[in-house]
């Protein structure tokens, strides 16, 4: 298994040289979500398509269309557009519908050297399909946790059927990439075959402490010294909002000045909005005003436990923010309990509450581990993790030309390249 934090030269021997700088390729990716929607998913693909095409590689993009994509049939080399429908309960993402003949179409003109399908619904489908069928290179990313979702939408019956169909998914393609090393052991004992880990970078011109800004501060109603808590993700069922306002609310028996500010929407932003009116709920923030939200706070609290990684904590530790957040996903990767932030037993929303009151009731420790906070994390690179993603796919290219693939056949990759 690659690991990310471990130099290129020192992985299997045995397993293709690094690529070339000189080889430029056609890299196509395959998603259901894509920016300007705002998840974790297509936040990571932009950054990684971005750094791929700043290499100097061509890459295509197909996805469900959006709102204000162009009407009509679109002569993109670069992009191409399929229906989708939208998801019960996510009305800001849409799973795109199989799209076998447009692929195939697009792929006989101009076949890519390797695929990425980012996602596993019915277009992900497809094209893991169609790329067999031309034998082409695929690689898959396991982003998002449905089958620990399913529980959150009264699915729970349906999670081993989802957990088996992302087992089958995932290992029809040459591998799948995972965000963190525990996630890359569990897939493992789960039956997922030719795992590696893709780890996740943050954008430190973007987030930053110099982002804190005392006008945002004084709106929220707080003097300089008051401690603020920021939850920032979708305001859904799956995130766990509730936690982090039931630990507010411890907070503040112990620290009365204590607001707390919640960024996102979601279907039950409305709910708690009304139940609450002492909570700040600021809807969906983007660029510079989520920057200088996070900044301008002191605590991150993330309830959330359907994770695969979570990049929002890595955003609020490049803020200098301390963060209480379960011990899995990017806080066991990045969080330094005791030094950048405190974390829970999964699942333990008492821990994850008296990690919260532990900070409101000690001011000066809050202080030490904002301070430490975005130093923790100035190494995460989004180059670093583009480059990662390039070696990946290019092993699987050399691979499956070494291993003369024809059209039809699965494509396999040895576990050297992992």
């Amino acid at each position: 298994m690659l690991d990310l934090e471990r130099p290129v030269e020192e992985e299997t021997v045995g397993a293709p040289p690094d690529p070339d700088p000189r080889d430029r390729w056609h890299v196509c990716v395959v998603t259901e979500t894509f920016p300007p929607e705002v998840n974790g998913v297509a936040h990571t693909l932009g950054q990684l398509i971005a750094g791929l095409r700043r290499r100097g590689h061509f890459v295509s993009v197909v996805r469900p269309r959006q709102a204000g994509d162009p009407v009509g049939e679109m002569h993109d080399p670069t992009l191409a557009l399929v229906p989708g429908v939208t998801l019960p309960g996510y009305a800001a993402v849409q799973a795109g519908l199989p799209a076998g003949p447009v692929l195939r179409a697009r792929w006989r003109r101009r076949p890519p050297d390797v695929i990425y399908v980012a996602t596993e619904g019915p277009l992900g489908w497809s094209a893991l399909r169609a790329a067999r069928r031309f034998g082409l290179p695929a690689l898959t990313g396991l982003h998002t946790n449905f089958h620990h979702y399913a529980r959150h939408y009264r699915l729970g019956w349906a999670a081993p059927l989802v957990a088996a169909y992302l087992r089958w998914f995932h290992n029809r393609s040459a591998g799948t990439l995972v965000a963190t090393a525990a996630l890359a052991d569990q897939a493992h004992h789960q039956g997922f075959r030719n795992v590696s880990v893709l780890g996740r970078g943050v954008d430190a011109r973007r987030f930053g402490p110099d982002h804190r800004s005392a006008t945002l501060r004084g709106a929220w109603g707080v003097a300089d010294g008051d401690p603020v808590a920021i939850c920032v993700g979708r305001v859904a069922p799956e995130k766990n909002v509730q936690l982090a306002i039931d630990a507010y609310r411890a907070m503040r028996e112990h620290a009365p000045a204590t607001r707390l500010v919640v960024v996102g929407d979601g279907p039950l932003r409305a709910a708690l909005e009304r139940r609450h009116p002492d909570v700040v709920f600021t809807g969906m923030l983007t660029g510079e005003p989520l920057a200088a939200h996070f900044a301008s706070a002191d605590l991150f609290l993330f309830p959330s436990e359907t994770e695969t990684f979570g990049n929002v904590t890595l955003e609020a530790l490049a803020s200098g923010l301390a963060v209480v957040a379960y011990d899995y996903a990017a806080a066991r990767a990045h969080v330094l309990p005791g030094r950048t932030g405190l974390v829970a037993q999964h699942g333990d929303a008492a821990a994850f509450t008296a990690a919260a009151v532990a900070l409101a009731r000690d001011p000066d420790l809050l202080a030490r581990m904002r301070t430490g906070a975005a130093g923790s994390v100035a190494h995460l690179h989004w180059d670093r993790v583009v480059e990662r993603f390039e070696t990946l796919l290019w092993r699987v290219a050399c691979l499956s030309i070494h291993a003369g693939l024809v059209p039809g056949e699965p494509a396999s990759v040895p576990r050297s390249i992992r």
